[in-house]
């Protein structure tokens, strides 16, 4: 410590040209920076001229020491205090400082749990403690701010004189600092943590075709990391790690993991996105009721685990070829934890078989044709609602720009076409490519699904609707509270009814028809299900203690 001073001392005696003010050793009469005065000082009950006679035959020896200074983020002392420590940091060879910031909410918890912990006592900003680096073992104590600017003076003949608009100055900066450092730790923590997807029914070619389009980064951002999770119960579990060998194999940047499984065991764990493309088809001797029945105790099946497992905010698309109202309806009423506003039937696939229908009768790119409302019981009974649809770029004595458009029913003209030929050609549309193809469509489903993703996170087009089976609000006479497909437009990450849009007569006649066949629809299921219901929920409660158990068991052994 001494022979540290006089090296200092010596430094500015060298150059007599250099005012000891101004020369980078720190030494008296003192050097301000920022506005604040830094001195050194021999310690105390020594004089100057004894270090100055003996410089030779005094010698010392120095411990590594480490500092922690802890204080509110808006504190003015701690300000004071962190800065002188800073100083001594860079000045003194075997100083060394560990800074400690805590938000004013968080402090004193902090300050408590920390002194508890170390046996001391202190109840305000800032606390300043000294740790040796190379010998261990508990921290020493030093107090608070004047603690320390003492410590600092009397080893080190270092003291601060900051003025307290200074001090609050730099305590206002601190906070601000310290609010957003919290910031992007979180938004790291969320970017780092990756995105659960689900996808139940991964082996339908719908799931191959809509992974690349959910992992190259413009639907969930190009920093969002992603976990794929692959489910389809009771398929075949080498076809699955197939798929996911593949999956593997595309390398894709935002992919953290995946993984696969054919038991709704532990499925849907902290699930943020949950996709079903689970159907049950009817089989050669089997009534459709009794494929139904099957369907309904499926999905409440996949209720429970959705919500058991998967996160409150999770959000929940139901694709497939039937029912998709029931099946909707089902998730919805047995996950209590999720909102009902979460839970979407996608319609979106057959609006846009109805839009290619239409479109090649009139020429026209499938694009081209806007706001076809479908209505109703997705994959059941359906209304194709063409009184608001809208064609652009249609060649007719009338040419405008492309946001110009004409009303399709106008351009139709031919009104037994769109009765008649127009509804058979759709209801036959699918099952015709099916066959073709001999498997279900792939790359039809998977867009559809694609689109209400990318419309929930990123808001629909502007000026457009789109058709999707959502939670009745009561609007256009459908009773609230049942899953019916009508036209919504997505704003902030939530879909708004377009209830302004007037309907004709027509229209309500056909809503009529159709809620009236969904409720018998629904309550037929619903208590068929009712004592299947109870039994099966037993039965879950059971086979989750049982699986406890013997976890347990085996975790003993």
């Amino acid at each position: 410590m001494v022979q540290l001073w006089l090296e200092r001392f010596n430094m500015c005696q060298k150059d007599r040209n250099v005012e000891p003010s101004v020369c980078g050793s720190g030494c008296s009469p003192g050097r301000k920076s920022g506005g604040w005065r830094y001195r050194v000082r021999p310690p105390f009950g020594v004089g100057r001229s004894r270090y100055l006679a003996t410089p030779q035959t005094t010698t010392t020896t120095t411990t590594m020491a480490k500092f922690v200074v802890a204080g509110k983020a808006n504190c003015p002392y701690y300000a004071k205090a962190e800065l002188l420590a800073d100083y001594l940091q860079k000045n003194l060879p075997d100083f060394r400082v560990f800074k400690i910031v805590q938000p004013p909410d968080d402090w004193q918890p902090w300050l408590q749990a920390l002194c508890q912990k170390n046996g001391w006592v202190h109840h305000r900003s800032p606390i300043i403690w000294r740790e040796l680096v190379d010998r261990g073992g508990k921290g020493l104590l030093l107090g608070g701010f004047n603690d320390f600017m003492e410590y600092a003076q009397g080893y080190y003949g270092f003291t601060s004189d900051m003025m307290t608009t200074l001090m609050l100055k730099i305590a206002k900066e601190n906070l601000k600092t310290n609010q957003s450092e919290r910031e992007e730790e979180a938004l790291y923590r969320i970017q780092t943590k990756p995105m659960a997807i689900w996808i139940s029914g991964a082996l339908c070619p719908a799931c191959t075709n809509l992974i690349p389009t959910l992992l190259n980064g413009e639907l969930f951002g190009h920093s969002q990391g992603l976990s794929l999770h692959l489910l389809h119960i009771d398929g075949s579990l080498s076809l699955l790690q197939g798929l996911q060998m593949e999956i593997e194999d595309m390398a894709w940047p935002l992919l953290r993991k995946v993984t696969v499984q054919n038991s709704l065991r532990k499925a849907f764990m902290d699930a943020e996105v949950i996709i079903l493309l689970d159907d049950v088809v009817p089989e050669k001797d089997q009534s459709v009721e009794d494929c139904y029945r099957e369907m309904a105790g499926l999905y409440q099946e996949i209720a429970i685990k959705i919500d058991t497992f998967a996160k409150p905010s999770a959000r929940v698309l139901v694709a497939g070829d039937y029912i998709l109202n029931l099946k909707t309806y089902l998730l919805m009423d047995s996950a209590y934890a999720i909102d009902h506003c979460n839970f979407i039937a996608v319609s979106t696939q057959l609006e846009g078989e109805a839009k290619a229908l239409l479109a090649r009768r009139l020429n026209v790119n499938p694009m081209d044709v806007k706001d076809v409302i479908v209505w109703g019981n997705i994959g059941r009974s359906t209304y194709i609602d063409l009184h608001k649809a809208r064609v652009h770029q249609y060649e007719s004595a009338i040419w405008g720009p492309p946001e110009f458009s004409r009303p399709v029913l106008e351009m139709l003209r031919v009104k037994n076409w769109i009765e008649e030929e127009f509804v058979e050609e759709l209801h036959a549309h699918r099952t015709k490519i099916q066959a073709a193809l001999k498997h279900r469509l792939g790359m039809s489903s998977a867009i559809a699904i694609y689109n209400v993703l990318n419309w929930w996170y990123h808001d629909s087009p502007p000026g457009e609707f789109v058709s999707l089976g959502v939670v009745s609000q009561g609007d256009f006479g459908i009773p609230s509270g049942l899953i019916f497909s009508v036209p919504v437009r997505f704003c902030g990450g939530k879909w708004v009814i377009q209830s302004q849009i007037e309907i004709s007569e027509e229209t309500k006649d056909k809503l009529k028809d159709i809620v009236q066949e969904l409720k018998m629809f629904l309550w037929k299921n619903s208590n068929r299900q009712a004592v299947n219901w109870a039994i099966f929920t037993v039965l879950q409660l059971l086979r989750n203690v049982l699986e406890q158990t013997i976890e347990t068991a085996l975790f003993t052994k």
